[in-house]
């Protein structure tokens, strides 16, 4: 099976790119993110001609989830167990079984800076979501990816120094994703198409991308038994070229089952 995540930063403005990507890369299960689109406007004709069933989840702001699957989708939940908002929750995790593999697309907030409101409410979200995949953890195989903005060390990031004081690498963002993991995650680490290490994601100003001045925060956690029957996994950094890209490349994992 060839599992993938990728944050499209608007589905609407990355069709296109979308549907070629999926023509050419031709994944068993995509989870989207920051879809910024309402669920009832996802543009589910145009991925149904090429397979794929959705379940999408956004109310048209900067936030939204979706997973497309040609190989069933079933159990579809919208949102976590207890999960906090700001005010009011958001539509950041959609969660679907697909051909066996129960499956969750998340978007985990910004959190913004570590004195901001947003970044307690981060904090709590990451809570919840630990709590969702508990109580799911266990029953069969299992996923969940997405964009957790949150570089889980150092080397996830292309200059530490440039982070100090920020979001996405504070010891309390870093121990909520360790935290995830020990109830029974792997973290499925892809390998680079181009450089040394696997980055997800590049700003769009001031030549990030061309100087690979990135972060890798699109992760992919799996049950270990899932991890276990990995045959490979990469950032397709290529989806990150040319014209009008998302300022994320999508990660693709293949499993020998």
């Amino acid at each position: 099976m060839r599992l993938a995540t990728w944050n499209v930063n608007s589905v609407t403005a990355r069709l296109p790119r979308l549907l070629d990507w999926l023509e050419n890369t031709k994944p068993d299960v995509v989870a989207l993110q920051e879809i910024k689109t309402t669920t009832a406007a996802f543009p589910a004709d145009a991925v149904a001609a090429l397979g794929y069933e959705t379940a999408a989840h956004g109310d048209g702001r900067w936030n939204g989830v979706a997973l497309l699957s040609r190989v069933g989708l079933e159990n579809v939940t919208r949102g976590l167990v207890d999960q906090p908002g700001f005010p009011g929750p958001e539509p950041r995790a959609v969660g679907a079984t697909c051909g066996g593999v129960r499956i969750w697309s998340v978007y985990v907030p910004n959190g913004r800076e570590p004195d901001n409101p947003h970044y307690a409410y981060k904090l709590e979200w990451l809570a919840a979501l630990r709590t969702t995949v508990q109580a799911e953890l266990g029953s069969g195989p299992f996923v969940v990816t997405g964009d957790f903005n949150v570089a889980p060390t150092d080397d996830d990031v292309f200059d530490p120094a440039a982070f100090v004081g920020a979001t996405h690498v504070t010891p309390a963002e870093r121990e909520a994703l360790a935290s995830l993991r020990a109830i029974g995650l792997v973290d499925v680490f892809p390998r680079p198409l181009k450089y040394d290490y696997p980055f997800t994601y590049w700003d769009y100003r001031a030549g990030a991308f061309p100087n690979n001045k990135g972060m890798r925060i699109d992760l992919f956690y799996a049950d270990a038994a899932l991890a276990a029957t990995v045959s490979d996994a990469y950032v397709d950094r290529n989806a990150r070229k040319g014209k009008g890209p998302s300022d994320h490349a999508p990660v693709v994992v293949d499993t020998a089952d």
